[in-house]
């Protein structure tokens, strides 16, 4: 007999575990649940938060699906928001307007209309972002405040606050890029001594609780580089910074989210351990220069390119940021699968089970000749093809 799926139920507890949802509509499509969700963009806009659908995606949908049974799952879904229109005929004719249009065409393939949405409609992100707040500096000498660009993310509110407060209008000078290269005034903290001990302390608990077995050693190049390894739980960190040699261990800095090791239990973990804490709804331009620090000063640097832990074992689409820095500072990437850490400590669990996990660091890819969005493909195909002839999951 077939079960009958209580959409209510599920519609209800979704609702209960964000602020920032108005209303969820729970559907059946092709076997599989699909879910249409209606923000609550005024809270949104009070708490800052411009990454909209990660942010229901994570602490709505996903918090639902760690205690949901498999049937019970949604699999994909779709962010509403009501479409607005608006007479765009005399800021057509207009030269901020134009100049703006254009930026976003760049990045951009999407059809424009004078209130869409940066990121539900254009599909902007994080790096988008920081481009669009150069371009705007440097072409209308108008600095937007990050605490404030959560209202502004429609074009015709960007383009209002933007004519209102313009004091030129000239072709931009900077980019990303340069941005990225800039000096700044923080420093990396660097801990040697407590990396060391970390390794000392993790590396034969991981052998023998968890049978570790560490490859490819081998392939991690003599030189600065980027580890991005595929992320299946809480120890994968952990696992990269104990199985790295130690010489390389005590030059290697960690990327990690705010809301995660920036708890109270946590945050002394990464405070002394090489870690650069950012968070991906404010000080965006700031963030990604500090991050750069290390590669400036010839260290190595470990993105999860995934941006998150998978909750079901299939790698997660990965993110271009790495392989940005990558081409800039002319850095390779050096893949790296961990197998086994979803088995021991995945989404939901809260003490790590004895499995065997392996760590292998796979052939490093050099970015020249190679665009960022090839880098980006070579990166996750590399992991996928060996998690894929061991017998695990596949992308």
């Amino acid at each position: 007999m077939k079960k009958i799926i209580d959409f209510r139920t599920i519609e209800q507890r979704i609702l209960s575990l964000s602020p920032y949802l108005k209303d969820i509509k729970v559907l059946l499509h092709d076997g599989v649940l699909f879910a249409y969700m209606y923000p609550d963009f005024e809270a949104l806009q009070r708490a800052n938060i411009i990454n909209i659908k990660e942010e229901l995606r994570w602490y709505a949908i996903e918090l639902y699906n760690l205690e949901a049974k498999e049937e019970g799952k949604i699999r994909t879904f779709e962010v509403i928001h009501p479409a607005l229109e608006f007479d765009s005929a005399d800021e057509e004719e207009d030269v901020i307007y134009q100049k703006l249009l254009s930026f976003l065409h760049e990045h951009s393939d999407k059809e424009i209309v004078f209130t869409s949405h940066l990121e539900l409609d254009l599909g902007l992100d994080s790096i988008d972002y920081v481009s669009l707040f150069i371009f705007v500096a440097e072409s209308f000498g108008v600095v937007v405040d990050e605490k404030n660009f959560a209202s502004m993310m429609r074009l015709n509110e960007l383009y209002t606050y933007i004519k209102t407060h313009h004091e030129r209008v000239q072709n931009a000078e900077k980019s990303l890029v340069k941005v990225l290269q800039e000096p700044i005034t923080e420093k990396l903290r660097y801990s040697p001594f407590i990396m060391l001990l970390y390794k000392i302390t993790l590396l034969p608990l991981f052998k023998l609780y968890f049978h570790l077995e560490i490859t490819g050693i081998e392939n991690i190049p003599k030189r600065s580089c980027i580890f991005a390894p595929s992320h299946q739980s809480m120890l994968d960190g952990f696992l990269v910074e104990s199985s790295l040699p130690w010489k390389i261990v005590t030059n290697t800095f960690f990327l990690a989210y705010k809301n995660v090791f920036g708890t109270k239990f946590l945050k002394p973990v990464a405070e002394n351990g090489q870690t650069i804490l950012i968070d991906a709804n404010e000080n965006l331009k700031h963030t990604m220069q500090y991050v750069a620090l290390p590669l400036q000063e010839k260290k190595n640097l470990v993105i999860f390119p995934e941006g998150a832990r998978t909750r079901d074992r299939e790698l997660l689409e990965f993110r271009p940021f790495f392989a940005m820095l990558s081409k800039i500072y002319d850095v390779p990437v050096v893949p790296v699968m961990i197998d086994g850490s979803f088995e021991a400590l995945g989404s939901g669990k809260i003490f790590p089970l004895p499995k065997k996990i392996k760590v292998h660091y796979l052939q490093a890819i050099y970015p020249a000749g190679r665009k960022v969005e090839e880098i980006v493909e070579n990166t996750k195909s590399a992991i996928a093809k060996e998690v894929h002839t061991k017998g695990v999951y596949v992308s």
